[in-house]
């Protein structure tokens, strides 16, 4: 568990939410909590986001899951795509449960933790080395250098 240090701003009341459904969507493994830390971290979102992408896509709230995902997201819970939508903006852990769905489904199909940490933000490969590094950096900074070390 992280603990925040002294000088870090107290928590509001999102960022506590948030961060309960990320534990929550860990399902219990500390490997996982901290990935979608990574990737929250990066994404930097929050409850209600829709941030427009230039091929017009939109990311929508706190783990900034893609548009691109609400057909086959809507398909999976059987419900309509307008509904997985807003849960996607406004329902912070359906968002941190969809992001765990993508990240996992991805290391599924590669077997390869940082592929899948890629692939969540693109099908494109320079763009996938960009985004993995940075999500590392942020896995560092929240978790301390150690994280990747063997127990």
């Amino acid at each position: 568990m992280y603990n925040a240090p002294a000088f870090a701003k107290p928590a509001d009341a999102e960022d506590l939410r948030i961060s309960s459904c990320i534990r929550q969507a860990s399902l219990g493994q500390p490997w996982l909590e901290k990935t979608l830390w990574g990737l929250r971290d990066q994404e930097a979102g929050w409850i209600g986001a829709e941030v427009r992408n230039r091929n017009g896509s939109h990311d929508l709230g706190p783990l900034q899951i893609n548009s691109w995902w609400i057909p086959r997201i809507a398909a999976l819970v059987g419900r309509s795509p307008g509904q997985v939508r807003y849960w996607l903006r406004f329902d912070p852990c359906f968002n941190a449960e969809a992001a765990r769905w993508i990240f996992l489904s991805a290391l599924r199909s590669t077997g390869n933790y940082w592929k899948a940490i890629g692939i969540y933000h693109s099908p494109t490969t320079w763009r996938q080395t960009r985004y993995l590094n940075s999500v590392a950096r942020h896995i560092r900074t929240r978790f301390g250098n150690a994280v990747f070390r063997p127990v």
